[in-house]
């Protein structure tokens, strides 16, 4: 069978710590290089990574550094898509690692399965070797953090799902369902893997392909991801109109933090006039969620042979809950901004257009 031309497109921003380890990962594949071309779509980096690009392309003509100034992924990938030369592309990430045989398994079960986008098994793995960044990346792959995302948890057989991290599609995918959503800050991979399987695409996670993912290290950062994430998910769903634009899992914890803000009124509705029944009892299923998330930090520590865990894996569970419901929170009062933003474009556009009409009539009179 012949081989197809392999469009590779990496967006990328202030990576200079693990940008050269990407590049090697792509010189190292076992698909012919000379049916390869590598697009990294930097995102005005202020550090040295369009430099250490730039090295390498100078020597392997394949690599290609093109500068993405409206920074956002979406823009980068409909950058990259647009000058594709390949019949696939394949979306990495600049802050992963892949093995050797990523890119033709890929395009291998891509053909195999007649698939609209296949990807892989995310192996998550900690940025350093602190107790908290161990338990940070455990957390992120484990059912009671992240849900229903098997692509986080593993399968033992290829399964038709709803999204996959990164991807490889057939170019002809975006002719057929879109380019990626120039609105979207975030969530744009889920939301044009959503599109087409509302339009009756398949989407295959396969459990032979998997890529190494670094995890965020400190409760900072994980905040400060998943925040931006939750606030993500209430504006891709007001923006894209549709509620089946991500998943059940990504609402959970704008209703948890809801729950929380109620156990606070709670909390002080008893220290004002006194303890009753109907406080105690709100408060008795967040009793639970602690004494759920406790167990599972022990259980946890002890797969991993380190007690010392423990107190991690607790934090790491509430951070990561807490954040995301927050910035779901957040999100609902984002919208008046982005509905203020709509109305005023609208606004503009309905001035320019009689600003022509005006000009028009001049002419003709």
């Amino acid at each position: 069978m012949k081989l197809p031309k392999v469009t590779i497109l990496i967006p990328c921003f202030n990576e200079e710590n693990f940008i050269e380890a990407v590049i090697q990962n792509i010189l190292n594949q076992d698909f012919p290089q000379e049916l390869i071309e590598v697009f990294f779509l930097d995102g005005m980096s202020t550090d040295n990574t369009s430099k250490i690009i730039a090295q390498y392309a100078e020597n392997h003509p394949f690599i290609n550094l093109v500068s993405n100034t409206k920074k956002y992924v979406p823009y980068a990938m409909n950058l990259g898509i647009q000058q594709a030369k390949g019949d696939i592309i394949i979306r990495l990430d600049a802050h992963a690692s892949y093995p050797k045989q990523y890119i033709s398994k890929l395009i291998f079960y891509l053909n195999k399965l007649n698939a609209d986008n296949v990807g892989g098994i995310w192996n998550i793995q900690p940025r350093s070797n602190s107790l908290k960044a161990k338990a940070i990346a455990k957390t992120l792959a484990h059912p009671v953090g992240v849900g229903n995302a098997l692509y986080r948890m593993g399968t033992d057989v290829p399964q038709e799902v709803d999204t996959v991290p990164f991807g490889c599609y057939p170019k002809s995918v975006f002719d057929k369902y879109g380019l990626y959503d120039i609105r979207l800050n975030r969530n744009q991979d889920i939301e044009l893997n959503k599109r087409i399987k509302r339009h009756g695409g398949k989407i295959f996670l396969i459990p032979e392909v998997q890529c190494t993912y670094f995890a965020r290290d400190t409760f900072v950062s994980l905040w400060k991801n998943n925040y931006t994430n939750g606030k993500w998910v209430i504006l891709t769903a007001w923006i894209t109109k549709t509620l089946d634009s991500l998943s059940l899992r990504h609402f959970v914890p704008l209703v948890f933090f809801g729950y929380i803000l109620l156990c606070i009124f709670s909390f002080l509705k008893i220290i004002v006039l006194g303890f009753d029944i109907w406080s105690g009892l709100l408060l008795l299923p967040l009793c639970f969620y602690f004494l759920i998330i406790l167990f599972f930090s022990f259980t946890s520590s002890l797969r991993e042979k380190d007690l010392r865990l423990l107190p991690y894996f607790v934090v790491s569970f509430f951070t990561l809950h807490l954040s995301y419901g927050v910035g779901s929170f957040v999100g609902l009062f984002s919208i008046r901004n982005q509905r203020r933003v709509v109305i005023e474009n609208e606004k503009l556009k309905m001035k320019n257009e009689n600003e022509n009409e005006n000009e028009k009539l001049k002419i003709e009179n």
